[in-house]
């Protein structure tokens, strides 16, 4: 069993920059962690994820050149920074983790066994 904790989401103007952290009980240089997002009315999206192998991270097209994931395996942390946000980024971010490491499904939520409560990102004009 892998619990998530989720911190640092907020508001900010468009253009401004947050950064996520999701914390886990347990890591593994196997798993696959992320950050998914879902806005009212949407289904719930990838954003980015990344390996426990040291992979480079893998991100939506939405997202490509503004947001950045990592990881401090020491810490048992993954971190989204986001930056040069936009009101269409506005959404509850979670964070989700599996045991295996990310493939070319990673954006599918279905895959993902372990979730955070989420936190709220709300971005305005």
């Amino acid at each position: 069993q892998v619990q998530l904790a989720e911190s640092g989401g907020g508001s900010v103007q468009a253009g401004g920059s947050l950064r996520l952290s999701c914390t886990a009980s347990v890591t593994s240089s196997m798993d696959c962690i992320g950050w998914f997002r879902q806005s009212l009315g949407k289904e719930r999206e990838g954003v980015a994820v990344i390996s426990g192998d040291g992979s480079p991270g893998r991100y939506a097209d939405a997202v490509k050149g503004r947001f950045t994931i990592s990881r401090d395996n020491a810490k048992k942390t993954v971190y989204l920074q986001m930056d040069s946000l936009q009101p269409e980024d506005t959404a509850m971010y979670y964070c989700a983790a599996t045991l295996r490491l990310c493939g070319n499904w990673w954006s599918s939520w279905q895959f993902f066994g372990f979730w955070g409560q989420g936190t709220q990102v709300t971005v305005s004009s």
